[in-house]
């Protein structure tokens, strides 16, 4: 096992020179947290109940913990299994240290020194004073009072349109530090190619907005109405993370209101159905986010459910989702170009998940900016796995030559874990380090309160003015 000295996250973690010191120490570490992308659970913001354990906190939905686990030769049993908790647990500390220069190694013992103040590196011979004094804090604190010790002013989770809200309702009543804002997540409106599911989701749909979804006209009567719903209850964003690539084809309303039709009286729908009524919904949605006012997010590149057996036995997000390699850039400049022209372009932001695209998505991006907003147009943070220092400091790296990184919006967390938090001070340090490096090169100037106020910029203050967020 490693050998483990006190204090491996120290003050100056990841920050190489007096530079970076003083601009993460200085300006960045002390700003707000918005984070306006994750899968939070609002139901458990709002029971406000103790989170209790760390395993379920930790490993309960986690699957870049499960591909860790599973690459490391841990039977499933202690991944999603019925193994206990503790047990679990055990199992994640055998794991942590031959994770040693994957992103997980800095995430673990990050979150372990700033929620539970464990110096101590996680591992066999740790693991049981670790689990117990987690535990202890973990009984005292709730989700609510976790996100307050970060810092965190506004989270915004990921909703599907039906969703009742009725716990972000009740969160607005509750007074807590944080805001809880729900996004409006379109994905289920798009698969209609799924005869059998879309079937059972119009009629969800239809019990939301109490009346039938009997044509594509009241298939759009029934988006706004919910549009209309979520704008209600502070909503600022949508999301859009279908796989494969973008369908953007030409279509007219009435080819596609027959299609719909043709759906509804159970016909078989062919490709270039499937792809005319994805591309007419798309265009639908982006327009009704520009009249809203919202930001509208893209999360493109995944190939999803790889492992039939895998999905067979633990279901969907079981932890074998991986990169794809689909073609964008030709659908982003008609969709983008299309709705520009006609001036109903919201704000935007992509995040590609194929690092081979990250100079194709910024300069795409970049095509379409306008005088109404600084950096209306955003190439987002590095998701998914590019959210670890190479893929952060690349995406930051290509940003700068192709882009404003001074507008960027920064890091968000896409996660499930009310401890994932940490990732952005991981974020805050990359980016400190990275600017320092080239003030010590002389390739930008020596002027630390400049540049120390656009990394608060992007720590913080420009989210917070790009969506528009209400923080009082």
């Amino acid at each position: 096992m490693l050998k483990h000295p006190k204090a491996f996250i120290t003050d100056n973690f990841l920050l190489h020179s007096k530079e970076a010191e003083t601009l993460y120490h200085n300006y960045a570490k002390e700003m707000p947290i918005i984070d306006y992308h994750n899968h939070l659970s609002a139901k458990l913001i709002a029971e406000n109940r103790p989170v209790g354990n760390i395993t379920e906190a930790w490993l309960s939905e986690d699957h870049y913990k499960w591909r860790g686990m599973r690459a490391h030769g841990i039977d499933e049993s202690y991944i999603t299994g019925e193994a206990s908790l503790e047990d679990k647990f055990t199992k994640w500390a055998e794991t942590v240290p031959y994770t040693l220069r994957n992103p997980l190694f800095h995430w673990t013992h990050l979150e372990l020194k700033r929620y539970f103040d464990i110096d101590t590196m996680l591992q066999p011979d740790t693991a049981d004073e670790i689990y117990k004094k987690a535990n202890a804090v973990l009984s005292q604190k709730t989700p609510a009072q976790l996100l307050e010790q970060m810092k965190v002013k506004i989270v915004c989770t990921t909703d599907d349109p039906t969703d009742s809200l009725e716990y972000h309702a009740q969160i607005k009543t509750m007074h807590f530090y944080t805001k809880v804002l729900p996004t409006f997540r379109s994905d289920n409106l798009f698969f209609i190619d799924d005869t059998v599911s879309f079937r059972a989701y119009l009629d969800k749909l239809a019990t939301c907005v109490d009346f039938s979804i009997n044509s594509l006209e009241n298939l759009f009567k029934a988006i706004d109405m919910r549009i209309d719903f979520f704008s209600a209850l502070g909503c600022k964003l949508s999301d859009y993370g279908i796989t494969g690539p973008l369908h953007v084809v030409d279509y007219t309303k009435e080819e596609v209101a027959n299609i719909f039709e043709k759906f509804l009286n159970e016909e078989t729908l062919e490709k270039e159905d499937v792809a005319k009524y994805r591309s007419c919904l798309l265009f639908y949605l982006s327009r009704k986010y520009h009249e809203k006012g919202w930001a509208q997010q893209f999360h493109l590149g995944p190939i999803r459910n790889n492992n039939k057996r895998l999905v067979e036995s633990c279901g969907a997000d079981a932890g074998c989702d991986s990169i794809g390699d689909f073609s964008f850039a030709e659908a982003m400049s008609s969709l983008f170009g299309q709705l520009d022209h006609e001036n109903k372009l919201a704000k935007t932001i992509c995040y590609n998940l194929n690092p081979a695209h990250n100079e194709v998505f910024a300069s795409m991006m970049g095509n379409f900016n306008t005088g109404e907003v600084p950096g209306k147009m955003q190439w987002g943070s590095g998701w998914w796995y590019l959210d670890q220092k190479d893929g952060i400091e690349k995406q930051l790296n290509a940003l700068s030559n192709i882009g404003l990184l001074s507008h960027f919006v920064g890091m968000l967390t896409d996660s499930r874990s009310f401890l994932s938090f940490p990732r952005h001070e991981y974020f805050r340090r990359i980016l400190c380090d990275l600017i320092a490096e080239d003030i010590r090169k002389g390739l930008i100037p020596n002027d630390i309160d400049f540049i120390g106020m656009l990394i608060q910029n992007i720590c913080y203050n420009n989210a917070l003015n790009y969506f528009k967020f209400d923080v009082n």
